[in-house]
């Protein structure tokens, strides 16, 4: 039986056979193979290492993997499209959920396309507008539905509806800071789910928006790590489990040393299965005890 890690290889080799994708080309990354064919990132990692072996790829400082400039056949271009604002902006989306929101062009939207960017200016006024109506559209997908919930059940509602876009678009936490967020109606939304929970509590308005911001704060300031994550596992082809078993030696020294007591004992209580690091517990966790410390219940 063949393995996920061969299939991947022989469908991004088909591809690169047919001209799909062209000398130069980048090639799909870790996480948008790992999304795509619904597999770990290491196995998405182990594919592209095939290739590589293969001479199909190459790996280019501050590009990631491209297809190997040795190889020299055409190019296939896509027949005509229609083109609209929402295809545009949408095209915009994938490339950032794969590539990072750093790839996201005009002229990366138009090739993806198969247009000219000129034809891309003519919806869109250039990759601010563009990256904007990226953001309004990836946070305006989720709906929340008119129902009654008690406060605590609204907020854990609106902050878990946040996480998934985060996880959804890592790039959206990198897009701007806390303190300047933007005023597009698709994240207006969900300011006013929370304020919605707080309406009635007899706080201060200055009160009422700092336990906005936390909140926000708390979902974005985690969410950073995803894509922080996907970037360390595309540059060293480890996972955090695997990149921490490459730190044993180093850990060890240290524990060795007695620098650290607190940290030997724990370390010895996990045993040898270590911490498992997972964000979305880390999230729900964290989420459960920042209610906590708000004092917000269902009751209130």
């Amino acid at each position: 039986m063949e393995a996920p890690y061969q299939r991947i290889a022989a469908d991004l080799r088909r591809r690169i056979q047919a001209g799909e994708l062209a000398p130069g080309d980048k090639t799909p990354s870790t996480r948008a193979i790992a999304r795509d064919f619904g597999v770990a990132l290491a196995t998405a990692v182990r594919a592209l290492a095939v290739l590589k072996e293969e001479g199909l790829v190459e790996g280019r400082p501050r590009s990631g993997t491209v297809v190997a400039a040795t190889l020299s056949r055409p190019r296939r271009h896509p027949g005509a499209v229609e083109l609209t604002r929402e295809r545009i902006v949408r095209e915009g989306i994938a490339i950032a959920d794969a590539e990072g929101l750093g790839t996201v062009t005009v002229r990366a939207v138009a090739a993806r396309l198969g247009v000219s960017a000129a034809a891309i200016y003519r919806h869109v006024r250039g990759r601010d507008d563009l990256v904007r109506t990226m953001a309004d559209l990836a946070y305006g997908a989720e709906r929340y539905q008119d129902v009654t919930l008690g406060r605590r059940d609204r907020l854990e509602m609106v902050a878990r509806t946040l996480w998934r876009i985060y996880r959804r678009h890592p790039w959206l936490p990198h897009l701007a800071p806390l303190g300047r967020p933007l005023p597009l109606p698709g994240v207006l939304r969900h300011g006013e789910q929370l304020l919605l929970a707080l309406d009635g509590l007899d706080l201060d308005p200055a009160t009422a928006m700092t336990i906005d911001v936390l909140l926000y704060a708390y979902a974005q300031g985690l969410a950073v790590h995803v894509e922080r994550e996907a970037q360390a596992m595309s540059a060293t082809g480890l996972s955090s489990e695997q990149w921490l078993d490459t730190q044993g030696g180093t850990v060890n020294a240290v524990v060795a040393a007695g620098r650290a007591p607190l940290l030997a004992k724990l370390i010895g209580e996990l045993g040898a299965d270590g911490y498992d690091f997972d964000l979305d517990r880390l999230f729900e966790f964290g989420l459960q005890a920042l209610l906590d410390g708000l004092g917000i219940g269902n009751a209130d």
